[in-house]
């Protein structure tokens, strides 16, 4: 019987100095979450999309729900009805550089 192991988990993406691809139509700006789907972003009250995606600083997936914390700078597209489709959490490295929608 052969068996196959699975290489170890990778770190977070920074370490392996791999770059997320952002699309070139997110914005940038500072969340606290609200209760679910309810979210603020540089205080004004916004809207989780029925299918909304959040990536935490490893470009996992995490549950709207589980998020703590105040003014987390963020990446976020926004959909045709005006609701937050996408946000990514970004690490230090990200934040300190600028949004994609403003290097047009």
């Amino acid at each position: 019987m052969l068996l196959t192991l699975a290489p170890p988990l990778a770190g977070p993406l920074a370490a392996q100095g791999i770059e997320r691809p952002f699309p070139p139509d997110a914005l940038r700006g500072k969340m606290t979450p609200g209760y679910f789907p309810d979210i603020f972003i540089d205080g004004k009250p916004r809207r989780l999309a029925a299918g909304a995606r959040v990536f935490n600083q490893d470009n996992m997936i995490a549950m709207p729900a589980t998020l703590r914390g105040s003014g987390i700078a963020v990446n976020y597209t926004v959909d045709a009805a005006g609701m937050i489709e996408r946000v990514w959490i970004l690490n230090d490295d990200e934040a300190a550089r600028p949004a994609p929608a403003a290097a047009k």
